[in-house]
């Protein structure tokens, strides 16, 4: 019986790659030399710099390359750390161009045709637009290595850039670092970028850009540590002729001095025993961080009406509402100094009452207590009563002040009648 020979085998197994898997090798700079060519071919004409951008990303592989792509466009060549031009040994290639935003004319008009080729790259590939942002943070943290003029025509490109909603404004973050605030350099980019956004857009754009990102609480860290002051941010930037920049800053510093103020007052008012200590710390607080006085009186009666829990009864919160009140009605008095400031928190009781249906029937038990205590006067009492109260609950508060309004005119003839 007769055995077939098995037939030899091969050791080894072959694979075959498909092409599709084969790996490009990176190489940036040969991406680098036909972005830097094409450029140069353009002769710096815009148009057809944006012509040869737009048919170069179908050749050129934009996605793996984006950051030589942004690099050469704003600085002229690929950048190595700390934001030298990469250049190269062998003296027939070209590494760097003049058409980029470092090279162009520091003009602002100039730097907007520019900003325009941004705009139609990235509007024609979109997938471009998180890249340029990592690259636009990288450039701040290269700001050092870069010429004072650079610094000038980055400024100004990245305020158009702003106030056109082009770029997430989370980008200036790296702004912000230490290195940058401590000898002056993000405090003058920071003010050559906000005069321009607000030649661009006005105060109201810029603030809600900022606040998107969270930013609006951080300007003063654009100072050195030792100049870090409101003093300091508000005398430059109104020597700067920024003047809303500033009145923002000092509208960001009350609302954080008011901030802290309601929440010492929160924690104080829940031991009445320290009524004096309250109204001694109010005042002084208010007095020491120039807060206007209505801003004040509205603020303390926030923080005594919201720091209780009240009942729900309507029959009973009265009661518990007048006793609170009571209590720190010498605080009222200290802060309501003047008829301005009276009147004010007369219309706000008005409006809590409206707004909290429990109280719509207490609204002028609590105007007679403040009246006998001497927080509201009988000539803003008489004032709001006929021409300065708010719209909200108006008959229904009208009608309650009806009886006491009537008292208080005929006491006040009665006064005239024996003064004569």
């Amino acid at each position: 019986m007769s055995q077939k020979a098995e037939k030899p085998s091969l050791s080894g197994q072959r694979l075959k790659t498909r092409k599709r898997d084969e790996k490009e090798k990176y190489d940036p700079s040969s991406f680098r030399d036909a972005i830097i060519q094409g450029l140069n071919e353009t002769g710096g004409d815009l148009e057809l710099v944006s012509k040869f951008l737009d048919i170069s990303g179908s050749k050129l592989d934009y996605r793996r390359y984006a950051e030589v792509l942004f690099d050469i466009l704003f600085a002229g060549g690929q950048l190595a750390p700390g934001g030298s031009i990469v250049e190269e040994q062998d003296e027939t290639k070209v590494y760097r161009t003049d058409i980029c935003v470092f090279a162009v004319e520091e003009s602002k008009d100039s730097l907007k045709a520019f900003y325009e080729v941004f705009v139609k790259l990235i509007r024609r590939y979109k997938y471009l637009e998180r890249s340029f942002e990592e690259v636009i943070k990288k450039l701040f943290l290269f700001l050092k290595g870069f010429q004072d003029d650079a610094h000038q025509k980055f400024a100004i490109i990245l305020g158009i850039m702003l106030a056109n909603s082009f770029l997430n404004p989370k980008a200036l973050s790296n702004l912000f670092e230490d290195h940058l605030s401590k000898d002056g350099t993000a405090l003058r980019f920071a003010t050559v970028m906000f005069r321009i956004w607000l030649e661009e857009k006005d105060i109201a754009s810029l603030v809600g850009t900022l606040k998107k990102a969270q930013l609006d609480t951080r300007l003063l860290e654009l100072f050195p540590m030792n100049k870090r002051s409101q003093e300091a941010f508000v005398s430059h930037f109104k020597q700067e002729g920024l003047e809303a920049i500033a009145d923002f800053q000092d509208k960001q510093q009350t609302a954080e001095t008011k901030k802290e103020l309601q929440k010492k007052l929160s924690e104080m008012i829940k031991d009445e025993e320290q009524v004096k200590d309250v109204i001694i710390y109010v005042t002084e607080h208010a007095q020491k961080n120039e807060l206007v006085d209505l801003d004040v009186v509205i603020l303390v009666w926030n923080t005594l009406m919201s720091g209780m829990e009240w009942n729900k009864k309507e029959e009973l919160v009265a009661a518990q509402a007048l006793k609170h009140l009571k209590t720190y009605c010498p605080l009222l008095h200290a802060v309501a100094k003047t008829p301005n400031a009276e009147l004010r928190l007369i219309v706000k009781i008005q409006e809590f009452c409206y707004d909290n249906m429990n109280f719509m029937n207490v609204f002028q038990k609590i105007v007679v207590l403040l009246y006998k205590t001497e927080v509201l006067s009988e000539d803003v009492i008489l004032k709001w009563y006929k021409e300065s109260h708010s719209a909200k609950g108006k008959s229904v508060f009208l009608a309650q002040m009806k009886n006491f309004i009537e008292w208080l005119e005929n006491a006040e003839e009665e006064s005239e009648e024996e003064d004569d």
